[in-house]
């Protein structure tokens, strides 16, 4: 590799940071509008044409406020896991096969799943750091949640491996040109956009944040900067979901505009499940993981195994 192709490349992550971002915020934006609209009202529409530099607005206003950190905190801890967890949900975009290849290789599935058990230490550093009782409640809630759902979440792409014999995320391109594999797997895909949904935190799952019981979750006290870095990595992750779901079942097609189109869609779904359904109760979330999503992904990877050997 020359030193043009380590340009090229560094060029590339530094556009794909910003590009997520910018994409982050203008997703908060939409989430507020959809929202609005849901609860008949007007979503943000005073700053700018309709709304439309709001989120950075929020973004100025957060990073310029004062951080107030509990005496009894773990100063260190608590300081630097809102950064990590930004960092791991911005490292986790160089998994997506682009033209450029940036950092194309042969196991992407593995590192996917490595990266996403990596994001259970950070919330639970998150709510142990604290030194609360409510953000600590809400950390070991959301680990059992994430750890649950990773489970199912992993055979279905155990499943999905098995159906193409690859962990290159670059090989869904080429088998989806014929036919997508939602149309093929429909349960399969059913049961891995609710495990997003639990893997995200989002509502109906969002036992993290379970404002009714627990204020505000793990990050009940991160005030200004730390919030918004945990914000900012829970719609960073949402989008890479988006992603995720679209190249595995939506036909994949990264370098064509329709891609795009796809991923809005599924972004769309995330803020519309949050508008129409309310939150799910836990230990009712713990037996739809153990006893349907569980079974129902492990009926798949013996099916496409056995498949494969016959």
């Amino acid at each position: 590799m020359n030193y043009f192709d380590i340009y090229m490349m560094f060029i590339g992550l530094v556009l794909l940071i910003v590009g997520v971002l910018i994409g982050v915020a203008f997703l908060t934006l939409l989430e507020r509008k959809l929202l609005g609209y849901i609860q008949l009202r007007k979503g943000p529409n005073k700053v700018g044409f309709i709304g439309f530099p709001q989120p950075f607005c929020d973004a100025i206003k957060l990073f310029s406020k004062e951080i107030i950190f509990p005496l009894k905190s773990n100063f260190l801890v608590y300081y630097i896991s809102p950064i990590l967890t930004l960092l791991l949900s911005l490292v986790i975009w160089t998994l997506i096969p682009y033209l450029i290849g940036m950092v194309n290789f042969n196991l992407g599935m593995i590192f996917f799943l490595c990266l996403m058990s990596l994001g259970v230490y950070l919330v639970m550093i998150s709510g142990w750091s604290s030194n609360s009782n409510y953000a600590m409640l809400g950390g070991l809630r959301s680990v059992a949640q994430t750890i649950s759902y990773e489970i199912s979440l992993a055979l279905i792409l155990m499943s999905l491996v098995f159906l193409i014999f690859d962990y290159n995320l670059f090989k869904f391109l080429n088998y989806q040109q014929n036919i997508w594999f939602i149309l093929l797997l429909a349960p399969l895909s059913f049961c891995l956009f609710s495990s997003l949904l639990a893997e995200t935190n989002r509502t109906p799952f969002d036992f993290a944040e379970g404002e009714s019981e627990l204020v505000s979750g793990f990050n009940v006290e991160y005030s200004a900067g730390g919030f918004a870095l945990l914000f900012l990595g829970e719609y960073s992750s949402i989008l890479f979901m988006s992603m995720m779901f679209s190249l595995l079942f939506l036909g994949g097609g990264v370098y064509s505009f329709i891609f795009y189109f796809k991923l809005l869609f599924i972004s769309v779904l995330f803020i519309l499940v949050r508008g129409c359904l309310p939150r799910y109760r836990y230990d009712k979330l713990m037996y739809m993981c153990w006893k349907f999503y569980l079974p129902v992904s492990l009926g798949a990877l013996m099916f496409f195994i056995g498949f494969i050997i016959m």
